[in-house]
Protein backbone atom coordinates (compact mmCIF):
# COMPACT_ATOMS: atom_id res chain seq x y z
CA UNK A 1 0.00 0.00 0.00
CA UNK A 2 1.35 3.33 -1.02
CA UNK A 3 2.17 5.86 1.75
CA UNK A 4 0.03 8.88 2.40
CA UNK A 5 0.86 11.95 0.29
CA UNK A 6 2.83 14.49 2.40
CA UNK A 7 1.12 17.77 3.25
CA UNK A 8 1.81 20.62 0.84
CA UNK A 9 3.71 22.48 3.59
CA UNK A 10 6.05 19.51 4.01
CA UNK A 11 6.53 19.15 0.25
CA UNK A 12 7.48 22.84 -0.06
CA UNK A 13 9.90 22.59 2.88
CA UNK A 14 11.56 19.47 1.44
CA UNK A 15 12.12 20.99 -2.02
CA UNK A 16 13.42 24.27 -0.56
CA UNK A 17 15.95 22.45 1.61
CA UNK A 18 17.09 20.16 -1.20
CA UNK A 19 17.78 23.31 -3.24
CA UNK A 20 19.62 24.90 -0.28
CA UNK A 21 17.40 27.98 -0.10
CA UNK A 22 17.67 30.08 3.06
CA UNK A 23 15.26 29.80 6.00
CA UNK A 24 14.04 33.35 5.29
CA UNK A 25 13.22 32.38 1.68
CA UNK A 26 11.34 29.33 2.96
CA UNK A 27 9.23 31.48 5.30
CA UNK A 28 8.54 34.06 2.57
CA UNK A 29 7.56 31.49 -0.07
CA UNK A 30 5.24 29.65 2.30
CA UNK A 31 3.63 32.94 3.40
CA UNK A 32 2.62 33.76 -0.21
CA UNK A 33 1.60 30.20 -1.06
CA UNK A 34 -0.68 30.09 1.99
CA UNK A 35 -2.04 33.58 1.15
CA UNK A 36 -2.81 32.40 -2.41
CA UNK A 37 -4.66 29.31 -1.14
CA UNK A 38 -6.72 31.34 1.35
CA UNK A 39 -7.55 33.95 -1.29
CA UNK A 40 -9.14 31.16 -3.37
CA UNK A 41 -11.18 29.74 -0.47
CA UNK A 42 -8.71 26.95 0.43
CA UNK A 43 -8.63 25.32 -3.03
CA UNK A 44 -5.55 23.17 -3.56
CA UNK A 45 -3.04 24.77 -5.98
CA UNK A 46 -3.08 21.66 -8.21
CA UNK A 47 -6.76 22.45 -8.92
CA UNK A 48 -5.85 25.99 -9.98
CA UNK A 49 -3.60 27.49 -12.62
CA UNK A 50 -2.48 30.65 -14.47
CA UNK A 51 -5.88 32.38 -14.36
CA UNK A 52 -6.10 32.06 -10.55
CA UNK A 53 -2.52 33.30 -10.18
CA UNK A 54 -3.35 36.27 -12.45
CA UNK A 55 -6.42 37.09 -10.36
CA UNK A 56 -4.44 36.92 -7.10
CA UNK A 57 -1.55 39.10 -8.33
CA UNK A 58 -3.94 41.68 -9.79
CA UNK A 59 -5.88 41.80 -6.51
CA UNK A 60 -2.64 42.43 -4.62
CA UNK A 61 -1.87 45.44 -6.83
CA UNK A 62 -5.38 46.91 -7.08
CA UNK A 63 -6.91 46.20 -3.66
CA UNK A 64 -3.92 45.71 -1.37
CA UNK A 65 -1.78 48.35 -3.07
CA UNK A 66 1.40 46.33 -2.49
CA UNK A 67 4.80 47.52 -3.71
CA UNK A 68 6.18 46.23 -7.01
CA UNK A 69 8.85 44.19 -5.20
CA UNK A 70 6.19 42.57 -3.00
CA UNK A 71 4.08 41.59 -6.00
CA UNK A 72 7.16 40.12 -7.70
CA UNK A 73 7.96 38.19 -4.52
CA UNK A 74 4.45 36.69 -4.53
CA UNK A 75 4.82 35.73 -8.21
CA UNK A 76 8.23 34.11 -7.61
CA UNK A 77 6.77 32.08 -4.74
CA UNK A 78 3.96 30.73 -6.92
CA UNK A 79 6.27 30.03 -9.87
CA UNK A 80 8.45 28.00 -7.47
CA UNK A 81 5.41 26.13 -6.14
CA UNK A 82 4.12 25.07 -9.54
CA UNK A 83 7.48 24.44 -11.19
CA UNK A 84 9.55 22.84 -8.42
CA UNK A 85 6.98 21.36 -6.03
CA UNK A 86 3.95 20.39 -8.12
CA UNK A 87 5.92 19.73 -11.33
CA UNK A 88 3.45 21.66 -13.52
CA UNK A 89 5.08 24.93 -14.68
CA UNK A 90 2.70 27.89 -14.75
CA UNK A 91 3.58 29.17 -18.19
CA UNK A 92 1.97 32.44 -19.25
CA UNK A 93 -0.18 33.96 -16.49
CA UNK A 94 -1.56 36.62 -18.87
CA UNK A 95 -1.69 40.38 -18.40
CA UNK A 96 -1.34 41.18 -14.73
CA UNK A 97 -1.92 44.71 -13.45
CA UNK A 98 1.52 45.54 -12.12
CA UNK A 99 2.20 47.58 -9.04
CA UNK A 100 3.94 50.84 -9.84
CA UNK A 101 7.57 50.90 -8.83
CA UNK A 102 8.40 54.36 -7.48
CA UNK A 103 12.04 55.30 -7.57
CA UNK A 104 13.26 55.72 -4.01
CA UNK A 105 16.72 56.72 -2.96
CA UNK A 106 18.24 54.88 0.00
CA UNK A 107 18.61 56.64 3.34
CA UNK A 108 22.29 57.41 3.93
CA UNK A 109 24.09 58.62 7.05
CA UNK A 110 27.08 60.90 7.25
CA UNK A 111 30.23 59.36 8.69
CA UNK A 112 29.67 61.33 11.90
CA UNK A 113 26.07 60.11 12.22
CA UNK A 114 27.12 56.49 11.64
CA UNK A 115 29.82 56.70 14.32
CA UNK A 116 27.44 58.34 16.82
CA UNK A 117 25.05 55.41 16.48
CA UNK A 118 27.85 52.82 16.68
CA UNK A 119 29.43 54.41 19.75
CA UNK A 120 26.08 54.42 21.55
CA UNK A 121 25.70 50.64 21.19
CA UNK A 122 26.86 48.08 23.72
CA UNK A 123 28.74 44.91 22.79
CA UNK A 124 28.39 42.77 20.77
CA UNK A 125 26.01 44.99 18.77
CA UNK A 126 28.69 47.67 18.53
CA UNK A 127 31.01 45.24 16.74
CA UNK A 128 28.20 44.01 14.48
CA UNK A 129 27.22 47.57 13.48
CA UNK A 130 30.90 48.41 12.91
CA UNK A 131 31.12 45.48 10.47
CA UNK A 132 27.98 46.58 8.64
CA UNK A 133 29.41 50.08 8.18
CA UNK A 134 33.09 49.20 7.80
CA UNK A 135 32.68 46.12 5.58
CA UNK A 136 29.30 46.70 3.90
CA UNK A 137 27.77 43.56 5.41
CA UNK A 138 24.06 42.90 5.60
CA UNK A 139 22.85 42.33 9.16
CA UNK A 140 22.27 38.62 8.43
CA UNK A 141 25.80 38.30 7.02
CA UNK A 142 27.35 39.98 10.07
CA UNK A 143 25.39 37.82 12.53
CA UNK A 144 26.33 34.62 10.66
CA UNK A 145 30.09 35.16 10.74
CA UNK A 146 32.16 32.33 12.18
CA UNK A 147 35.71 32.35 13.56
CA UNK A 148 37.06 30.85 10.32
CA UNK A 149 35.64 33.69 8.21
CA UNK A 150 38.12 36.28 9.51
CA UNK A 151 41.56 36.57 7.92
CA UNK A 152 43.45 39.10 10.04
CA UNK A 153 46.67 38.79 8.04
CA UNK A 154 45.06 39.59 4.68
CA UNK A 155 42.49 41.92 6.30
CA UNK A 156 39.67 40.09 4.54
CA UNK A 157 36.26 38.84 5.65
CA UNK A 158 34.69 35.92 3.77
CA UNK A 159 30.91 36.08 3.53
CA UNK A 160 29.52 32.57 3.18
CA UNK A 161 26.20 31.83 1.51
CA UNK A 162 25.20 35.49 1.15
CA UNK A 163 22.19 36.72 -0.80
CA UNK A 164 21.62 34.45 -3.79
CA UNK A 165 23.61 31.69 -2.01
CA UNK A 166 26.86 33.32 -3.16
CA UNK A 167 30.18 33.59 -1.32
CA UNK A 168 32.28 36.75 -1.53
CA UNK A 169 35.10 38.54 0.24
CA UNK A 170 35.11 42.07 1.58
CA UNK A 171 37.26 44.46 3.60
CA UNK A 172 38.21 43.88 7.22
CA UNK A 173 38.77 47.45 8.51
CA UNK A 174 42.14 48.01 10.20
CA UNK A 175 40.45 49.68 13.19
CA UNK A 176 38.44 46.50 13.85
CA UNK A 177 41.38 44.08 13.82
CA UNK A 178 42.27 44.47 17.49
CA UNK A 179 38.68 44.40 18.86
CA UNK A 180 37.84 41.39 16.68
CA UNK A 181 41.03 39.58 17.68
CA UNK A 182 40.20 40.18 21.35
CA UNK A 183 36.64 38.99 20.78
CA UNK A 184 37.83 35.85 18.97
CA UNK A 185 40.42 35.19 21.71
CA UNK A 186 37.70 35.36 24.40
CA UNK A 187 35.70 32.82 22.42
CA UNK A 188 38.77 30.57 22.08
CA UNK A 189 39.46 30.66 25.83
CA UNK A 190 35.84 29.91 26.74
CA UNK A 191 35.72 27.11 24.14
CA UNK A 192 39.02 25.65 25.40
CA UNK A 193 37.77 25.59 28.98
CA UNK A 194 34.46 24.07 27.83
CA UNK A 195 32.37 26.77 29.48
CA UNK A 196 28.61 26.31 29.61
CA UNK A 197 28.11 28.19 26.31
CA UNK A 198 30.16 25.57 24.44
CA UNK A 199 28.72 22.34 25.84
CA UNK A 200 26.40 22.04 22.81
CA UNK A 201 27.44 22.16 19.14
CA UNK A 202 26.71 25.15 16.93
CA UNK A 203 24.20 24.83 14.11
CA UNK A 204 25.75 23.91 10.75
CA UNK A 205 24.58 24.47 7.17
CA UNK A 206 22.74 21.75 5.22
CA UNK A 207 24.11 18.18 5.77
CA UNK A 208 27.51 19.26 7.09
CA UNK A 209 26.75 17.92 10.58
CA UNK A 210 26.34 14.41 9.13
CA UNK A 211 29.41 14.68 6.90
CA UNK A 212 31.66 16.14 9.61
CA UNK A 213 30.14 15.17 12.99
CA UNK A 214 32.86 16.98 14.98
CA UNK A 215 32.62 20.29 13.08
CA UNK A 216 29.86 21.72 15.29
CA UNK A 217 32.13 21.51 18.33
CA UNK A 218 35.33 22.75 16.62
CA UNK A 219 36.70 26.25 17.25
CA UNK A 220 36.72 27.41 13.63
CA UNK A 221 32.98 26.79 13.21
CA UNK A 222 31.98 28.72 16.35
CA UNK A 223 29.75 31.72 15.75
CA UNK A 224 31.46 35.07 16.17
CA UNK A 225 28.18 36.38 17.63
CA UNK A 226 26.26 33.48 19.14
CA UNK A 227 22.76 33.50 20.53
CA UNK A 228 22.48 33.61 24.33
CA UNK A 229 19.88 30.82 24.19
CA UNK A 230 19.90 27.30 22.75
CA UNK A 231 17.69 26.12 19.89
CA UNK A 232 15.96 22.79 19.33
CA UNK A 233 15.15 21.65 15.78
CA UNK A 234 12.16 19.54 14.72
CA UNK A 235 14.20 16.35 15.30
CA UNK A 236 14.96 17.30 18.90
CA UNK A 237 18.62 18.18 18.29
CA UNK A 238 19.89 20.96 20.59
CA UNK A 239 22.41 23.45 19.18
CA UNK A 240 23.46 27.07 19.47
CA UNK A 241 22.44 29.42 16.69
CA UNK A 242 23.88 32.82 15.80
CA UNK A 243 22.62 36.04 17.37
CA UNK A 244 19.10 36.85 16.17
CA UNK A 245 19.02 39.72 13.69
CA UNK A 246 15.89 41.25 15.24
CA UNK A 247 17.75 42.02 18.47
CA UNK A 248 20.45 43.87 16.51
CA UNK A 249 17.85 45.74 14.47
CA UNK A 250 16.02 46.90 17.60
CA UNK A 251 19.27 48.07 19.20
CA UNK A 252 20.32 50.07 16.13
CA UNK A 253 16.93 51.78 15.81
CA UNK A 254 16.94 52.65 19.51
CA UNK A 255 20.51 54.00 19.31
CA UNK A 256 19.67 56.17 16.29
CA UNK A 257 16.73 57.66 18.17
CA UNK A 258 18.79 58.14 21.35
CA UNK A 259 21.56 60.12 19.61
CA UNK A 260 19.08 62.34 17.77
CA UNK A 261 19.35 60.99 14.20
CA UNK A 262 16.14 62.17 12.53
CA UNK A 263 16.36 59.79 9.60
CA UNK A 264 14.76 56.40 9.03
CA UNK A 265 17.99 54.69 10.02
CA UNK A 266 18.34 50.95 10.52
CA UNK A 267 20.88 48.19 10.01
CA UNK A 268 20.76 48.35 6.21
CA UNK A 269 21.47 52.09 6.37
CA UNK A 270 25.04 51.24 7.40
CA UNK A 271 25.47 49.23 4.19
CA UNK A 272 24.13 52.15 2.11
CA UNK A 273 26.50 54.49 3.92
CA UNK A 274 29.46 52.15 3.32
CA UNK A 275 28.81 52.26 -0.45
CA UNK A 276 28.30 56.04 -0.57
CA UNK A 277 31.44 56.73 1.45
CA UNK A 278 33.55 54.54 -0.86
CA UNK A 279 32.21 56.28 -3.99
CA UNK A 280 32.62 59.68 -2.40
CA UNK A 281 36.30 58.88 -1.84
CA UNK A 282 36.83 58.10 -5.54
CA UNK A 283 36.69 54.28 -5.48
CA UNK A 284 35.72 52.49 -8.69
CA UNK A 285 32.01 51.61 -8.84
CA UNK A 286 32.73 48.06 -10.03
CA UNK A 287 34.95 47.45 -7.01
CA UNK A 288 32.12 48.69 -4.78
CA UNK A 289 29.75 46.36 -6.65
CA UNK A 290 32.01 43.38 -5.87
CA UNK A 291 32.37 44.34 -2.20
CA UNK A 292 28.60 44.62 -1.83
CA UNK A 293 27.95 41.41 -3.77
CA UNK A 294 25.55 43.04 -6.24
CA UNK A 295 24.80 40.89 -9.29
CA UNK A 296 23.81 43.91 -11.39
CA UNK A 297 25.79 47.14 -11.64
CA UNK A 298 22.53 49.11 -11.86
CA UNK A 299 21.85 48.21 -8.22
CA UNK A 300 25.13 49.85 -7.21
CA UNK A 301 24.54 52.89 -9.45
CA UNK A 302 21.72 54.11 -7.21
CA UNK A 303 24.40 55.45 -4.86
CA UNK A 304 25.71 57.82 -7.54
CA UNK A 305 22.29 59.51 -7.43
CA UNK A 306 22.56 59.83 -3.65
CA UNK A 307 25.85 61.66 -4.20
CA UNK A 308 24.37 63.87 -6.91
CA UNK A 309 26.85 62.61 -9.49
CA UNK A 310 24.21 62.11 -12.14
CA UNK A 311 23.95 65.79 -13.09
CA UNK A 312 26.77 65.90 -15.67
CA UNK A 313 28.63 68.64 -13.81
CA UNK A 314 25.66 71.04 -13.69
CA UNK A 315 25.90 73.50 -10.80
CA UNK A 316 23.17 75.44 -9.07
CA UNK A 317 22.85 79.19 -9.90
CA UNK A 318 23.58 79.82 -6.22
CA UNK A 319 26.99 78.21 -6.64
Amino acid sequence: MQGKQPRLRDQVRAVIRVNHYSVRTEKTYWYWIRYFIRFHQMKHPRDMGPSEVNEFLTWLAVHRNVAAATQTQALNSLVFLYDKVLGTPLGDVGNVIRSKKPRKLPVVLTHDEAMRIINHLGQPNKLIASLMYGSGLRVTEACRLRIKDLDFQQQVITVRDGKGAKDRTTLLPATLIEPLQNHAENIRKAWQHRSEDYLHPVSLPFALARKYPAAGRSLEWQWLFSSPVLSTDNLGNVSRHHRHISSVQRSVRSAAKAVGIHKRAGCHTFRHTFATELLKRGNDIRTVQDLLGHADLRTTQIYTHVLGQGFAGVRSPLG
